[in-house]
Formats: C-alpha cells, structure tokens, sequence
C-alpha cells in the first residue's frame, strides 16, 4: 500500500501541475459535487447510502437558492470496490469539473481517490472513513472525514458496555482486513482496560483468507468467562461469523460498530437477539431525534425505499458542512473553504455535533446511538458519548 501510495503522489502532482477545468468560473453552470465511490463491488452497500444522502442535501440546498447563489450538480465515477481504481475515479469526476470530491467510507478504500483529488486542490470528503489517518496527516490539508474517529466509537462502545450494562469480562474478535478495524479493537482494548475491564480472550482472521468461521466459533464457545463479544467487522464478514457463533450455541451478547448497521443483512441469522451496535442513527422511522425521522422520510421519499444504513446521513452531513463553509467563505475557493471548515465547533449538522480543527479533520466527542437487536428488530437504547478517548497514534 505505501508504495502504491508513493506512485499516486508523484502522478497526482504531475496532472495537478497540467491543471483542472473549474466550472465555477462560469456563472451560469452549476457547482460540480463529484462522488469518486464504490457504486459496484463488497463496498459498496458503505458508498451507497451516503450518495443518496448528499444527492438528497443536494436537493434541499438547491431549494433554498443554491450556494452563493450557485445551483449544485452531482457526478459519480465507479472504483469498483478496489482502491487501485481510486486514481481513475477521481480524475473522471475532476475532469467533469468537480469542485469538491466525496470519496469512499474507509480510509483504505478511499484514501487512493483522496490523495488524487487533494492534489488537485478540491476539499475532499471521506464520508465516514473512521480511521484518523483520513485527514491531514493520511491525505493533505483538505482532506476530511464526516465519521466519529474509531478512538471515540471504541471508547464510546467500551463505556457503555462497562458502566450500562455492567459488563466487566470481554473477548475480542478482530478481522485484521483494513486499519479501521485494526484501530477500533485496539482502541477499545485500551479503554476497556483502563475502566476496569479485563480481556479474557482474543481472535483475529483475515477475511481474505479464511473459507469458513468454524474455527472461530469453536473457540469463542470454548471461552466460558466471558460477559460479551466484541466484534471488529463489518456486513460483509460479520454475518457468517455470527451465524456460524449462534449455530454453535453460543448466545453470548456481541456488541459491534457502525460497520454492522442495517437490517439487510440479518436474513442470515434469523431472529438474531443480544446484539448491540453504536450507529449515528436510526434508519426504523423509532430515532428519539425527530429531525433523523425527518431525514428517513424525505430520504425515502426521494429514492424510493428508507436508507439501508445511517452511513447515509454522512453523505448529508458532509455536503452540509462544506456549502455551509462556503457561505462564510464566501467563495468557492478550496483554500478559502478549508479555513472555514477548520473553525468548525460543534456545528449542528444531522449526522450531529461537528468539530474540525487544522491539525485534525475528524470528530471525536460526538454521541452515538446505541441500539439493541432483539428477535430480529432494531429498536434504539440511548444516545451516548464518550467521557475519555484514547490518544490519537498516526
């Protein structure tokens, strides 16, 4: 990955300096959003949600006149779930004359299109990449995410666990696929422990390599001490897990991430109960914040069927912020956009409060909501934040 990263930049330098059209120039086009996602391929049930979001805040922004007086458009480009194709997809929606880029939700699927559109001076947006590398350090200045850093959701879940549900004893299962993973169970590891927790067990596979989860069920059964599961995985692995744990007996409660929301996944494990995840919020028209029902609805309305996960409420959210830094900008100039980004503090935006600062272009105090899935159904807990967050490692 670092060298293919390497290769990126000097390519990306070189067409950067051979230059872009701008349609903001012309004041009679609209403002190009460019989205440089995974619309085929495993990612993409995470990119298609927070498309629809931002064609959806799209809409509602252009009901209200625009941004500076600017119509907004949309172009999407196809990676094709595979990093190596980040580079392409980005310059094609560059080339169409975007403005500012929305790349994919996870920083090793979305940081090859990032660093191509960055390089080209646009305000980029991962729309819910949580590992905190997507961002200044990882991409470049204009790099953001809209997504709770993985410090935060880890520490938010291990909070929760420990001091609501009183949980004391957990077993970790990891799949070592990408760094979000990687970075939300060590985060958690290091919350749980330093509130009292203990680990009482630990597994980690590679969903490249393995065939079947048996291994993993076996072991997991055989750990007697544990209160819980905490389970690093996303929809894409987690259901075969889960299905192969509960097909062996074992009914331990698991408590996961926002990579496990949704509900179209749980034809996989039928009547699945004692589990719990942190997502930002209910997509089941029950969220205790109105103004998220609101959202499904018109959502809804829009595209025809409610969002498959509330990933989409980033893609919202994002175009949110950056038309909102425009105004203040008063111009649709990157650099001047990135500074009013960067003054952001606790800006009310749907995904919730939003923060960025010039060394760090993620959000780490922000609540989640914890939700429980009892008998096959989502229904909502509570909206919970963090009290302390692991320090953030580059």
């Amino acid at each position: 990955m670092k060298f293919l990263m390497s290769l990126m930049i000097g390519f990306t330098l070189a067409l950067c300096a051979a230059g872009f059209s701008s349609k903001a120039q012309a004041n009679d086009d609209p403002i190009v959003i460019g989205a440089a996602i995974a619309l085929s391929g495993f990612v993409a049930p995470y990119d298609d949600g927070p498309l629809k979001g931002l064609q959806l805040a799209v809409a509602d922004i252009n009901a209200k006149g625009g941004v500076l007086g600017r119509k907004l458009s949309v172009v999407t480009a196809d990676t094709k779930s595979d990093p190596a194709q980040g580079t392409n997809a980005a310059i094609e929606v560059l080339e169409q004359g975007a403005e500012m880029v929305m790349v994919t939700c996870d920083f090793d699927f979305g940081a090859a299109a990032a660093l191509q559109a960055t390089a080209a001076g646009k305000v980029t947006f991962s729309s819910c990449a949580g590992d905190p590398k997507f961002g200044v350090q990882g991409i470049g200045p204009l790099a953001y995410t809209m997504s709770l850093g993985t410090p935060a959701q880890a520490a938010t879940l291990a909070e929760w666990a420990y001091k609501e549900k009183g949980w004391r004893k957990v077993y970790v299962q990891m799949n070592s696929m990408v760094e979000y993973f990687k970075s939300l169970c060590s985060n958690f590891k290091i919350r749980w422990e330093e509130l009292g927790g203990e680990i009482v067990g630990e597994d980690v596979y590679n969903f490249t390599e393995v065939k079947s989860f048996e291994g993993q069920a076996t072991r997991m059964k055989q750990n007697t001490e544990k209160d819980f599961v905490f389970m690093c995985a996303a929809t894409f692995d987690g259901p075969s897990l889960i299905k192969q744990v509960r097909n062996a007996g074992e009914n331990t409660p698991i408590l996961a991430s926002e990579s496990m929301d949704g509900n179209f996944w749980l034809e996989a494990v039928p009547n699945l109960s004692e589990f719990y995840l942190s997502v930002y919020g209910s997509m089941f028209g029950n969220d205790p914040n109105p103004q998220i029902n609101d959202y499904v609805a018109k959502y809804t309305e829009m595209h025809g069927q409610a969002p498959f996960t509330a990933h989409s409420m980033t893609g919202y959210s994002l175009m949110e912020a950056w038309a909102l830094a425009a105004e203040r900008a008063g111009s649709f100039d990157s650099d001047a956009i990135r500074q009013e980004l960067d003054k952001f503090i606790n800006e009310d935006l749907l995904v919730g409060p939003t923060s960025y600062t010039p060394e760090l272009h993620i959000n780490l105090y922000r609540g989640m909501q914890i939700m429980e899935v009892q008998n096959g159904k989502h229904a909502p807990i509570t909206r919970y934040t963090a009290e302390k967050v692991p320090p953030i490692t580059f």
